[in-house]
């Protein structure tokens, strides 16, 4: 079989995955968004992907039996676009791309993710979307002056600040729209300093972790939050395989978060799942599971 794998240079999960890979006797190598090319009218009908600069003109052409995305770059619209416009034309041309478009693109949008949980019946913290400084700080005291501030796309906890001031609240919202930004913002949930991740994979709960933050509430590990080993209760593992299913995700980290009173919360679903800490803790090799599941009919 041969993989291509959407990652950054130097990503462990590139490492791992192609470990995996040559133990299967599989060949495994790394892509980058940026190279890209896709051909419309040509011979070949399937975009192009080149892997490094090259000073012909006709590029290279690289078949894969599967695409993995383990990364999703910044870019500008038309870039992000036109990325999953390719994602999806390898995806009808006959190559497995996990996840697929049409989840990634669900997933790493938090407004449609939040509303698609909330229409399946999923607990989710109040939320508010608005791009207006204005309608930002009526949502601010709509939410009981304590919010949790978010990017609409973003992960691993860059770029959300908790707001519990209204006079830096209207400061914060007065940037964010001079940014052109989207202004998400939801109710904060007072929890005892941990949530769970829960990761699955093709329908299935691969296992769980606690992942315990004292001196934050944001509680990902890429933010020095520790990772302990946690049996998932029923309740959260129906929560997660009804989140990951909304999104179509064939693997996603579904993260679910306490409160004070033991209400369960819906609060992401990630797409493209770190499980580096994951690994560690529950001893679950991922990269190999994953590869497994993915040349599966």
């Amino acid at each position: 079989m041969n993989i291509g794998i959407l990652a950054s240079e130097g990503s462990w999960y590139y490492r791992d995955l192609e470990r995996a890979a040559r133990a299967r006797g599989d060949a495994c190598e790394r892509l980058d968004f940026e190279r890209l090319v896709a051909s419309v009218g040509s011979r070949s009908a399937a975009p192009l992907i080149r892997t490094a600069p090259r000073t012909d003109q006709g590029g290279r052409s690289t078949a894969h039996d599967i695409l993995l995305v383990r990364t999703m770059p910044p870019g500008s619209l038309e870039q992000v676009v036109y990325r999953m416009d390719v994602l999806g034309r390898l995806e009808a041309a006959g190559t497995k791309v996990i996840n697929s478009p049409k989840a990634l693109e669900c997933a790493v949008d938090k407004y449609l993710t939040t509303a698609k949980l909330h229409e399946a019946g999923l607990p989710v913290p109040e939320t508010i979307v608005c791009e207006h400084e204005d309608d930002a700080l009526a949502a601010f005291h709509q939410l009981g002056g304590d919010v949790v501030v978010k990017p609409l796309f973003g992960a691993e906890g860059r770029g959300i600040v908790r707001v519990s001031d209204p006079d830096l609240a209207h400061r914060t919202f007065r940037t964010l729209m001079r940014l052109d930004s989207v202004l998400y913002l939801q109710r904060f949930i007072d929890h005892e300093g941990f949530d769970v991740r829960v990761l699955v994979l093709n329908g299935q709960p691969l296992g769980a972790i606690r992942r315990r933050s004292p001196n934050d509430f944001r509680t990902n590990v890429s933010r020095n939050a520790i990772a302990e080993p946690h049996q998932a209760t029923p309740r959260e593992i129906d929560f997660a395989l009804r989140a990951a299913a909304v999104t179509g995700a064939f693997i996603a980290g579904i993260d679910l978060l306490y409160d004070r009173q033991g209400n369960c919360y819906v609060i992401e679903v990630n797409a493209v799942p770190g499980w580096q800490a994951f690994t560690k803790v529950t001893g679950i090799d991922v990269a190999e599971k994953l590869l497994a599941a993915s040349d599966q009919p």
